[in-house]
C-alpha cells in the first residue's frame, strides 16, 4: 500500500532523521524531496506545493533547527500535515432513516458492485444491521449477476426486476420491498460508464431525486491516481455526495487520489477496500493511514483486527491446554485460521512498524499458510493431539501425504515445538520473568 510513495518519503526525511547538522537549507533541500515525491504519486501540483509550504512554515515555526531531535519532530509535522491533507478525523456512515438508503456512484471498472457486498457484508456483521442489495444496472447483465452472487455468498438479499428498464422505478420499488420485509439497509447498485457522460448523469441524478438516500457514495479505483480525483469534482458537482470509498488499495496504489481527493472535493474518505475477500474493507483513519505512508505501521487496526476474531471462550479453553501441556495440531490451526480471517497477509504485515520495509519486495500470498494446513491435515488425529508420537516413518507418511518434504515437516515441528514453549512461558508468572530477562539483556 503505497510502496512507492513510503519509500521517496523516507529517502527525503533520511537526511533529518540522521545526527548531523541541520540547517534551513537542508530542510528546504528534504522539503524540495518530499514536493517530488507526492507529484511522482499523482498529486495534484498545487496541493503537493501548499503541503510543503505549510510543513516548512510550522517547521521554521517550532524551531526545528535548535531541538534536540529535529529529525524526529519534523517527520512528526510531515505526519500531522498528511493527516490533515486526507480529512483530519475520520467520519462514519450515516445510518438515519427507516430504512437507511444508500447510493453507489462512480465510473465502470472502479469496484463499484463488489464494495456494495462488501459494505452490506460489513454493516450485517459489525452493525447487526439485515441489509438489501438492489440492482439498479440494467446496461449490464452481466452486472446484476455479480451482484446475485455476492449476495449469496454474504447471505444478503438482492433485489433486482427482470425486463425493466427503468432504473428510478427498480430502486423505488426496492425501497417498498425492503420495508415490507424488515430490511433497515437498502444499498443501491448503480450503473457505470467507461468515462463520464451526460446521460449517465442524469440517471444517477434521477435516482438520487427519486429515493433521496442518507448517504451517496462515491467509489473510486485508488490506482487510476489523479484522475480519479477530476471524475470525483464531475460526480460531486452532480450529486453533491457525501463521502468517497477508495478500491483497490491492495495494489499498486500512487496514493494521489487518497492525498488529494479532500482537497479537492472537500468530502471525506469514508472506507477502504484492501483485498478481493468480501471481509476486505477498512474505515478509512486519516491519521493511521499517514502512520503506513510513513512506514509506521498501523498498530492500532492491526490490534482491532486481532480483537475482531477474538473468541474469550476458546482464549480460556486454550489456556488450560497450555497450562496442561496439551497444546496440539488441532489448536494450532485454529490460530491459523483466526489470523486469515484477519485479511490480506501482506497488509497485516505492512501494519507491523517496520516490517512493510523490510517486505516490500517480498510477494507474500494469502495462501501463505497452505503448506502447513497440508502437512497438518496429512496427520492422524492422534498425531494432531500428540505431536511426541511423530517418529521418522509416521513424518515421512506425512510428507508424502501432503505434497511436502521431510524437511518441511521438520520445520514446522521445530516452529511448532518452539511456540508451544513460548505460549508455556508466558502462562502465570513466565510473562514477568520472560520482561526481566529481556530487561538483563540491555
Amino acid at each position: 500500500m503505497f510502496n512507492n510513495l513510503s519509500d521517496k518519503l523516507d529517502k527525503a526525511l533520511h537526511v533529518l532523521k540522521g545526527h548531523g547538522s541541520i540547517t534551513e537549507v537542508n530542510v528546504a533541500e528534504t522539503l524540495k524531496e518530499v514536493r517530488r515525491a507526492l507529484l511522482d504519486a499523482d498529486v495534484n501540483f498545487k496541493i503537493a506545493k501548499q503541503f510543503t509550504t505549510t510543513v516548512k512554515e510550522k517547521a521554521l515555526g517550532q524551531n526545528v533547527l535548535t531541538t534536540l531531535q529535529p529529525g524526529q519532530l519534523m517527520v512528526k509535522i510531515v505526519k500531522d500535515e498528511l493527516t490533515q491533507l486526507m480529512g483530519g478525523d475520520a467520519e462514519g456512515i450515516n445510518l438515519s432513516g427507516t430504512p437507511t438508503v444508500i447510493l453507489m456512484s462512480g465510473l465502470q471498472g472502479s469496484g463499484k458492485t463488489t464494495f456494495s457486498g462488501k459494505l452490506a457484508n460489513y454493516l450485517k456483521t459489525k452493525k447487526t444491521k439485515k441489509p438489501l442489495l438492489v440492482a439498479c444496472d440494467i446496461y449490464r447483465p452481466a452486472a446484476i449477476n455479480q451482484l446475485h452472487v455476492v449476495g449469496e455468498q454474504i447471505g444478503v438479499e438482492v433485489y433486482s426486476e427482470e425486463g425493466n428498464q427503468d432504473p428510478v422505478a427498480i430502486s423505488q420499488n426496492a425501497i417498498k420491498h425492503a420495508k415490507s420485509n424488515g430490511h433497515n439497509i437498502v444499498i443501491v447498485d448503480t450503473a457505470g460508464r467507461l468515462a463520464v457522460d451526460e446521460e449517465m448523469m442524469n440517471e444517477i441524478s434521477n435516482i438520487h431525486k427519486a429515493i433521496q438516500p442518507q448517504e451517496t457514495l462515491f467509489v473510486v479505483d485508488s490506482m487510476t491516481g489523479q484522475d480519479a480525483v477530476n471524475t470525483a469534482k464531475t460526480f460531486n458537482d452532480i450529486l453533491n455526495f457525501d463521502g468517497v470509498v477508495l478500491t483497490k488499495l491492495d495494489g499498486d496504489t500512487r496514493g494521489g487520489a487518497a492525498l488529494s481527493i479532500k482537497s479537492v472535493v472537500n468530502k471525506p474518505i469514508k472506507f477502504i477496500g484492501t483485498g478481493e475477500k468480501m471481509e476486505a474493507i477498512d474505515v478509512f483513519y486519516p491519521d493511521r493511514m499517514a502512520d503506513r505512508i510513513l512506514g509506521m505501521g498501523d498498530v492500532v487496526s492491526l490490534v482491532e483486527r486481532a480483537q475482531e476474531q477474538f473468541d474469550e471462550e476458546e482464549a480460556r479453553k486454550l489456556q488450560k491446554k497450555i497450562a496442561k501441556n496439551q497444546f496440539g495440531f488441532d489448536d494450532f490451526l485454529k490460530q491459523i485460521n483466526q489470523v486469515k480471517k484477519m485479511g490480506n497477509m501482506k497488509d497485516l504485515m505492512g501494519m507491523i512498524p517496520g516490517a512493510g520495509k523490510a517486505l516490500k519486495d517480498v510477494d507474500i500470498d494469502d495462501d501463505a499458510f497452505k503448506h502447513v494446513e497440508a502437512i497438518i491435515h496429512s496427520m492422524t488425529p492422534a498425531e494432531r493431539t500428540k505431536p511426541a508420537l511423530l517418529d521418522a516413518s509416521r513424518k515421512k507418511r506425512i510428507a508424502k501425504g501432503s505434497g511436502r518434504t521431510i524437511q518441511e515437516v521438520n520445520q514446522l515441528l521445530k516452529q511448532f515445538n518452539q511456540m508451544s514453549k513460548m505460549m508455556k512461558m508466558m502462562q502465570g508468572g513466565g510473562g514477568r520473568k520472560m520482561m526481566q530477562m529481556m530487561q538483563g539483556m540491555k
